[in-house]
């Protein structure tokens, strides 16, 4: 795991634990699941960009008691975050020792503007709105869960969750976020969280992860807009007409980057790349939406190199969409590839398909659902997994926007970052670069 340090643009003014309102049930435990053990070296990290602080009128600190409240209503519904790790079991498996201990809950102000934030800052200060420390050899202190609510001097507002990833996937903490806006509101919860299935699936674990090397990595975040996503969909019609935004920006990336990676293509010529999708209201039974920890699946999917460089975007992508309701045909069971803890992202070069979260009427994404007091929503999220290495990691996510615009967060090696944002097939999608830089 990484530690970020905060830059010098936001400095930390108090740190306090939030509990439970109400005392949980001695000795209760929650077992971690395979999959959660095999995200062990991983993190993530949430940051919620709000316009206008919506707690306080003007450029205002943060009502911080009535967050610090709302919060402590929120964790009665979940026990495991305010938990702490610890071996159970006769092979010695995480496990979340659920009691008072709370979450941290820290206060920073940032001494630049939001839009001068999101022009200037990169991806080491952006993670300076997330308060995060590594997991130390004894955890029984330590809380997996950290909350740091940023003040920007125009007024604006960010909020930073950073967890680990053993204890939730990107949609389990993009819910937690909205559910505490929710409590916060005093309205009722869309998605109360499910800690245990009924019949949880039995993850088959092969260990077919490709070794790597160790190489500085770079991340540039980039918004395409409705328009441009649109027409791109509009041009691969006749190969994929059922395509989705997450197919064409998979066959553009992946073709691109094949022209500066390093490593060779297999025997057959090949190259490959690990799909990660979410397993919810698949499988069966069905995972539940609100189903609170890792419902992954990674599949390798493999392309004839030239095809893949010279094929032409339409074909890219119909073979990227092929491969992905294939999946859904199949029983959909949590799955990985390899003996955790591992590094589960990167080793492979990686694509998150979040088209999951987008609803299917306006397209907005379930995490600018995150609307506190006064109705202001989001104006950005970002995410980032922590101790991401080898040939990289590309998270394409829902935009502020709506409709078919989508933000895709791409961790890279450098010199890969340095390609990427120069490339004229990536700059004729005109995206407007965001969070940049080294990580």
């Amino acid at each position: 795991m990484e530690e970020a340090k905060n830059s010098s643009r936001v400095k930390v003014h108090s740190i306090l634990s939030v509990v439970s309102s109400n005392p949980i049930q001695p000795g209760k435990v929650h077992k971690l699941s395979l999959l959660d053990q095999s995200m062990g070296l991983h993190t993530l990290h949430i940051v919620f960009y709000y316009n206008s602080n919506p707690f306080n009128d003007g450029p205002m600190p943060s009502d911080i008691d009535n967050l610090r409240a709302s919060l402590s209503h929120l964790l009665d519904k979940y026990p495991i975050a305010t938990g702490r790790l610890t071996r159970g079991g006769p092979e010695g498996h995480w496990q979340v020792k659920c009691n008072d201990a709370g979450v941290r809950m820290l206060e920073a102000s940032v001494s630049a503007t939001l839009d001068e934030w999101l022009r200037s800052a990169d991806v080491l200060e952006e993670r300076g709105l997330t308060a995060w420390e590594d997991m130390p050899h004894d955890p029984s202190f330590w809380s997996p869960f950290r909350i740091q609510i940023n003040n920007f001097k125009c007024g604006g507002l960010a909020i930073g969750l950073s967890c680990t990833h053993m204890h939730a996937d990107i949609t389990s903490a993009t819910l937690l976020m909205k559910s505490w806006t929710q409590v916060h509101c005093n309205l009722p919860l869309t998605h109360s969280p499910i800690f245990h299935l009924p019949q949880p699936p039995t993850p088959s674990l092969k260990n077919s992860t490709p070794s790597f090397s160790p190489s500085k990595m770079g991340t540039a975040t980039m918004k395409f807009s409705h328009s441009v996503i649109h027409k791109r969909l509009s041009l691969v019609q006749n190969h994929c007409p059922n395509a989705t935004p997450f197919d064409v920006l998979v066959a553009l990336l992946w073709s691109r980057i094949a022209l500066w990676q390093e490593p060779e293509p297999d025997k057959n010529h090949n190259r490959s790349l690990s799909i990660c999708v979410d397993s919810r209201n698949h499988g069966r039974p069905p995972i539940p939406y609100s189903y609170f920890g890792n419902a992954l699946h990674f599949s390798v999917l493999s392309m004839d190199g030239d095809k893949l460089i010279r094929g032409g975007l339409g074909q890219v992508c119909e073979y990227v969409h092929q491969h992905i309701e294939g999946l859904k045909r199949d029983d959909f069971c949590l799955e990985v590839e390899g003996e955790g803890p591992f590094r589960v992202y990167g080793p492979r070069l990686t694509f998150i398909n979040t088209e999951h979260m987008v609803d299917v009427e306006n397209g907005e994404g379930v995490m600018y659902d995150a609307v506190f007091d006064k109705g202001e929503k989001p104006v950005h999220v970002s995410y980032h997994v922590g101790n991401v290495v080898g040939e990289g990691l590309i998270m394409v996510l829902p935009s502020s926007e709506g409709g078919l615009g989508r933000t895709v967060t791409v961790t890279l090696p450098e010199e890969q970052i340095a390609n990427l944002c120069k490339d004229q097939a990536i700059l004729d999608l005109e995206p407007i670069m965001l969070i940049s830089g080294k990580k």
